[in-house]
């Protein structure tokens, strides 16, 4: 355990660092706030923590930038969320107020708002993909070559797409083709599409063809893992080190890797995961904060942010817990 000055210096580095990307040297921890004593014992105390792995220094004569272990102390003992200001609070809550339609669009919208808040890459758990029965079908006109169909879920997400018609089609023939598939689906899963059958209702043309369309329109193989990743961009401004950016780059392109980095973390009880301690080697120079999505008591899903390791910790964790807080209640509410 570091005694109270070691603490405080580490915390000057640690945040001067976060701000200034600059390795921090004795002059300008003395200049701060909070430390009391000369620079000379500051720099004493410094070597110090890097003899015990907390510092480290870059290049000879330069100032000092925090390890790994550095920022695990600092997280620990010294780092408590932020205080967001009242303006990103309001922010947060009239993006949530007005988060209406599908899931999986304020999904996607819940990473890009993650991203504009803490300008770090940003992940999105949702729900897994469960079957759920079929509530109603509709087919709506487009125009004279083109219709919509919509299907409810009894869990209100709504499925759709727009599919091809002829001219010839009618309103009679729309409205057939949807109340075929509504009574062929209605208390069953979409899996349940490659069994409709034919209508029967010979007496309207195109009823079938219409079905077909829809049929075919509808089934799209299902996502287990619903996972939106948003903000890579802002990982290529991150690091100095192109080879470090490709890495980073090429991991958050694959979904297996995001959902059981984001999931271990949760699952180990933890928030704050810095370096390798998350377990994966190409993004060994990151650190991931993250929360779970709590619905009824029930963990549904996570949100978080990664970034490079000299990330503002502070309001990392407390944009990750007001937004994780505001997802659950949305989704709690539909």
């Amino acid at each position: 355990m570091l005694d109270d000055r070691k603490t405080a210096i580490l915390s000057a580095v640690v945040n001067q660092y976060i701000a200034t990307g600059l390795p921090v040297g004795s002059s300008n921890i003395a200049s701060g706030p909070g430390i009391g004593v000369s620079s000379a014992t500051i720099r004493n105390e410094m070597a110090v923590l890097e003899q015990e792995g907390f510092l480290v220094q870059p290049h000879t004569s330069a100032g000092r930038i925090p390890t790994d272990k550095g920022y695990r102390f600092f997280v620990d003992n010294l780092a408590t969320p932020g205080r967001l200001d009242d303006a990103i609070s309001r922010h947060v809550g009239d993006f949530f107020d007005a988060a209406h339609g599908r899931l999986e669009e304020m999904l996607h919208r819940t990473s890009d708002l993650l991203t504009s808040l803490t300008h770090s890459a940003a992940v999105v758990l949702g729900p897994r993909a469960q079957p759920v029965p079929v509530r109603t079908v509709q087919i709506v006109r487009l125009s004279s070559v083109a219709a919509t169909v919509v299907v409810v879920l009894a869990n209100g997400v709504v499925p759709s797409d727009v599919i091809e018609i002829s001219e010839t089609h009618t309103d009679a023939t729309l409205l057939a083709a949807a109340a075929h598939l509504a009574s062929s689906l209605e208390g069953h899963t979409l899996a349940a599409l490659g069994d409709v059958g034919p209508s029967g209702v010979e007496v309207i043309p195109g009823v079938d063809e219409v079905v077909r369309r829809a049929v075919t329109a509808l089934q799209v193989p299902a996502v287990e893992d619903q996972v939106y990743v948003g903000g890579t961009s802002t990982m290529a401004d991150a690091f100095d080190a192109v080879e470090v950016v490709r890495q980073v780059l090429h991991a958050l392109e694959q979904q297996f890797v995001v959902v059981s980095l984001v999931r271990d973390i949760v699952d180990r009880g933890m928030s704050v995961a810095i370096g390798i301690e998350h377990g994966v080697e190409p993004l060994s120079a990151c650190s991931v904060v993250v929360a779970p999505v709590v619905v009824d008591g029930q963990h549904v899903g996570s949100v978080g942010v990664l970034g490079p390791t000299r990330m503002n910790y502070p309001q990392a964790m407390a944009t990750v817990d007001i937004v994780s807080d505001r997802l659950g209640k949305r989704l709690g509410d539909s």
